[in-house]
């Protein structure tokens, strides 16, 4: 939704968050700062609770916290609270992983509990405040957001929740006005001509919410519900081609965006556009979402997390609070999560595209491979110049070494790239040449690592593959080895390339070259058993015996491809002979297996 220059805005801001941040025990999402993988755990059931003492729960709560198991921590701790219902820390921990979880219904009765002993917890105030608004409380609602006021982030939420609750109550005039009435950093007038050019909007004062969503536009017209707003008020009370013209100036920006396109096939068509929000509820959603969103990335994980729950709760289905909450999941690795998410999508949107594309890649790394290849083919099938989707299962494909259904797939893409030779397209002729070259046709992948050249003639992955392949064959050794070197001097601190300018003098015999690149190479990644292994042999070549199998014991207890393991441990049993038949110099292609390197 936001602009780069929004978020430049708010990096000092959020850099305040401490204080609304300290409102939530334990850190919801930052209980470790590890990021465990998902690991998928089963929900616990209802005897599973009942064989738990209150220390115990409180234990596996800790536990499911650590790996950020919302759902699982919020019944364990609920489960010590029955145990122990006057234990203040059960309380407000079983309240806010009920917040995380999403189960906004459980959270306020445990928030009501918690304001009769702590009048002042400003998150407890939120989400009953929040409740309030869903249900048509409006007084109380005011009352209660009011009341959760902390510093320049919550201010806000709170100014536009009570905003849209006053709204709600009949009293736009005095909604917008409060919504005026606050002064705070430099990227507060966005949402408060965003907002209250909302609330006019519904209470029918069209041009006073068109000078709103003009002023919001003037001042940033690079973020998506603004352009969005504006678009729509103007194809209603201009006319639609003022409507497509502010879609159009922003697909420049950011092209092919699915609400974007959307606006722009309504307004072409010359249809009247409804408001964004339709609702207080609705409107109070959009300011969650829409700060909740910015908060996602920038160390405040825990209260957009509240934020993005919030919103949902007024608005299930909102499709762009869904987004964001995955995407959340996603960089504090919880693919799982995110998996379930994306599901949530609904169909009508025209961001289930997206989600689709972003739940196949989810999948794929949960190891559900299969599925993930099926989603991404029903999108391919749908749009056969979907290039994005195209993209995604052939990546797919080639990163589960399924190599001649990735070259099928990005032929399918190239087929339909648009004409001219722009560099982006290089990419697609390289990763099909590796899929090319892994499936034993160097004849054709030679052609596409020169043709990804001819197209961006310095790009340092396609230099390092095409020039370490020659000196791998023993063809063209000397532009081979400018190739990699060239690669090299973009990427000095590239692992991958590194070693294979090492082993690249491996192969023409250079052991001396190849030891020092290769300590480089290592010293870049120390946790690739490739590079382990090639250091290994290049020891071994030159007399430095006992280091080399100290280097071949650490790429095997690196976990080295399966079929690699027998060679390395031969190696360490029996050293190298003189021919290299059992160097890993005679297995070097296996290494090129995902466009990192040589």
């Amino acid at each position: 939704m936001f602009s780069n220059r929004f978020n430049r805005l708010t990096v000092a801001a959020i850099a305040l968050l401490g204080t609304a941040i300290a409102t939530v025990p334990g850190g919801v999402m930052a209980q470790t700062p590890d990021h465990p993988a998902d690991t998928a755990a089963q929900f616990p059931t209802r005897n599973d609770l009942k064989a738990l003492t209150t220390s115990g729960s409180y234990l596996a709560a800790r536990h499911a916290s650590v790996e950020r198991d919302a759902a699982s921590a919020a019944a364990f701790y609920r489960s010590a609270l029955r145990s122990d219902p006057k234990n203040n820390e059960l309380l407000d921990r079983a309240f806010i992983s009920s917040v995380a979880d999403g189960d906004i219904d459980e959270a306020v009765k445990l928030a009501e509990r918690i304001l009769t002993i702590d009048k002042t917890n400003r998150v407890a105030r939120l989400v009953v405040g929040v409740h309030d608004l869903k249900f048509k409380k409006y007084a109380t609602a005011q009352s209660n957001i009011n009341q959760s006021i902390r510093g320049p982030i919550t201010d806000l939420v709170a100014t536009l929740l009570s905003g849209w609750a006053a709204y709600g109550a009949g009293d736009a005039k005095g909604g917008v006005a409060a919504i005026d009435k606050l002064t705070g950093p430099e990227w507060y007038p966005l949402f408060k001509d965003l907002h209250a050019g909302m609330i006019l909007e519904l209470a029918g004062k069209e041009k006073d919410a068109g000078v709103r969503f003009e002023r919001a536009y003037k001042l940033d017209d690079s973020m998506l519900r603004i352009t969005e707003a504006y678009g729509r008020w103007l194809s209603r009370n201009k006319d639609s081609a003022a409507a497509t013209a502010v879609y159009q100036a922003f697909d420049k920006k950011l092209a092919r965006h699915p609400l974007i396109q959307e606006g722009l096939r309504e307004t072409k068509a010359g249809k009247k556009m409804p408001p964004l929000a339709d609702s207080a509820q609705a409107g109070a959603a959009e300011a969650l979402y829409g700060i909740g969103a910015t908060l996602t990335r920038r160390g405040g994980e825990d209260l957009a997390l509240v934020y993005l729950q919030l919103a949902l709760y007024l608005q299930p289905s909102h499709p762009l609070a869904l987004l964001s909450l995955a995407d959340l999941y996603e960089s504090v690795k919880r693919p799982q999560m995110a998996i379930k998410v994306y599901e949530r999508v609904p169909s009508s949107s025209p961001l289930k595209r997206n989600a689709q594309i972003q739940l196949a890649v989810d999948l794929d790394s949960a190891d559900r491979t299969d599925e993930a290849i099926k989603i991404l083919k029903g999108v391919v099938s749908e749009d056969s110049k979907d290039l994005e989707a195209i993209m995604a299962l052939g990546n797919l494909e080639r990163g589960r070494k399924k190599f001649g259904d990735c070259g099928a797939t990005y032929s399918q893409g190239i087929d339909v790239l648009p004409a001219g030779n722009d560099k982006a397209n290089s990419v697609w002729y390289y990763y099909r040449g590796i899929c090319e070259e892994r499936s034993k046709q160097w004849g054709k992948a030679e052609a596409d690592m020169k043709k990804a050249l001819e197209l961006q003639a310095d790009q340092p992955h396609v230099l390092n593959y095409l020039g370490y392949s020659w000196i791998d064959q023993g063809v063209n050794l000397d532009e081979g080895m400018k190739m990699i070197k060239r690669a090299v001097e973009q990427r000095p601190d590239d692992g991958y390339i590194v070693d294979s300018l090492g082993w690249a003098y491996y192969r023409i015999g250079n052991y001396e070259e190849a030891v020092k690149n290769l300590e480089r190479a290592i010293d870049l990644k120390p946790e690739d058993p490739t590079i382990n292994d090639h250091l290994g042999d290049a020891y071994w070549r030159v007399g430095r015996t006992l280091e080399a199998k100290f280097q071949w014991a650490h790429a095997r207890d690196l976990k080295p491809e399966p079929e690699e393991l027998p060679k390395i441990e031969a190696k360490i049993a029996n050293g190298m002979s003189d021919d290299n038949s059992n160097s890993s110099a005679a297995q070097a292609e296996k290494k090129k297996d995902d466009g990192k390197g040589g």
